[in-house]
């Protein structure tokens, strides 16, 4: 086997790596440096693999069981015998979609932040890709959790935002969802704003997605100009880096660190994305402070 190779994409964000067939099984080596690398780098992009769906599903499970998919919005065709393999696309047969998030653009977001248990990451693999346009961009929680001023900081660190559940991050309505109005009515599930990396021990800002999202304990028009001023900030692009996608990459991103998004494409072009999750643990917040005093004891 060749070597690993572990290449910085971007100062904030990425890494591509070398050296794995991802079809093959792992040793513990391999999965520790590939660990080790992932937890550094926070999103892995795998050049030129050849996998089936129970490839890419035993590759995701050796970092943790794996999550049942999420549920599609109300007309996609199920084209997959996997309850684990989901598919991104804007193919349609007979005019249905066999896929969910269409060719339109896909907001940032956390994937599935609505759940109690969030996934803690994700895998997306291109058997299809359009000539332009679908490009994937990933953002560094961590440094816009660091980075945020410091009155702003101290206050979103006592905070807990609702995360809605009925919408995907390209607008659609999953399907059996309400269509809500009101946030406070929203379907979904209440975390820390900040949360603490299990693994790393390192703060990061947790937003889930910016629509039908409430900041509990405040007045609706108070909870919106909060959010928009935290979004501003974490959007920024100095944290972010944008994928361009080719034939056959695997990329894995940490969903406890990591927001992500997509631009839009051609509606005539054919884009295909295998996606799978796997299932993480209740979001918390340990204030740096007694992370040092926990690690000293």
């Amino acid at each position: 086997m060749p070597a690993i190779t572990v290449t910085p994409i971007t100062d904030a964000i990425g890494a591509e790596v070398h050296g794995v067939d991802l079809a093959q099984p792992m040793d513990d080596a391999t999965y520790s440096t590939l660990h080790a690398a992932w937890m550094k780098h926070l999103v892995l992009v795998f050049p030129q693999q050849k996998l089936s769906d129970p490839d890419l599903e035993r590759f995701s499970a050796r970092f943790g069981a794996l999550d049942r998919k999420p549920g599609y919005t109300a007309d996609v065709m199920d084209t997959t015998t996997s309850d684990y393999v989901c598919v991104i696309s804007n193919v349609k047969i007979d005019a249905k979609p066999i896929g969910d998030l269409g060719d339109g653009e896909a907001v940032w977001h956390t994937d599935m932040s609505y759940n109690e248990l969030p996934p803690l990451g994700a895998l997306l693999y291109a058997l299809e890709i359009p000539p332009s346009g679908g490009e994937t961009g990933f953002s560094n929680m961590y440094l816009a959790y660091e980075t945020m001023p410091a009155a702003l900081k101290a206050r979103v660190e006592k905070l807990q935002c609702k995360h809605d559940a009925t919408r995907n991050s390209a607008g659609g309505l999953r399907r059996g969802m309400p269509d809500v109005s009101d946030p406070s009515d929203s379907p979904g599930t209440v975390h820390a704003m900040v949360r603490t990396h299990p693994a790393t021990g390192r703060n990061a800002l947790y937003l889930g997605r910016r629509r039908h999202a409430c900041i509990m304990g405040l007045p609706f028009a108070d909870s919106e100009k909060l959010l928009d001023e935290i979004w501003a900030h974490a959007s920024q692009p100095r944290f972010s880096w944008h994928h361009t996608w080719r034939l056959n990459d695997v990329l894995m991103w940490d969903n406890r660190c990591v927001m992500h998004r997509r631009n839009p494409f051609d509606p005539a072009a054919r884009r295909v994305m295998h996606r799978t999750q796997i299932i993480g643990d209740k979001p918390y917040f340990r204030p740096a402070a007694a992370q040092a005093a926990n690690v000293h004891a």
